[in-house]
């Protein structure tokens, strides 16, 4: 299992009403770590073929985060087939290792050129998959 990981810090903007880390923000992160992660081991001719969208996200709240926080953005792809890629993430504070979220999501590969569901070879499968 290929894990990738990113550092991240809570900025003003990030926080809502309940003066802690909204969720959408929880949401955008799980994007991002993700995206990171396809871009630091997908060949260029990967990225320009293929492009992904999210099928399903489901979002477990464990404790907030808050301002000046930093973040530690952990994810690795679980089962992947030619048309599904399942992806996991776990969100945590650094200072403490305390997780704040996991996240578990279906990304469906697109046809860059297209925008239509397109199978992934397997050697990228192999890149990313358990």
């Amino acid at each position: 299992m290929i894990r990738f990981e990113m550092t991240v810090s809570v900025l003003p903007a990030d926080i809502d009403e309940q003066d802690h880390v909204n969720n959408t923000v929880y949401l955008r992160w799980v994007q991002e770590v993700a995206t990171a992660h396809w871009k630091s081991l997908a060949s260029a001719d990967a990225q320009a073929a293929i492009g992904w969208v999210v099928l399903r996200h489901e979002i477990d709240y464990k404790i907030p985060a808050c301002l000046g926080d930093e973040i530690v953005l952990r994810t690795w792809v679980g089962e992947a087939s030619r048309l599904k890629f399942e992806r996991f993430t776990e969100i945590q504070r650094k200072i403490d290792h305390r997780l704040l979220a996991a996240a578990r999501t279906l990304w469906v590969p697109i046809d860059t050129r297209t925008g239509k569901p397109t199978r992934v070879p397997p050697e990228v499968r192999a890149r990313f998959s358990t």
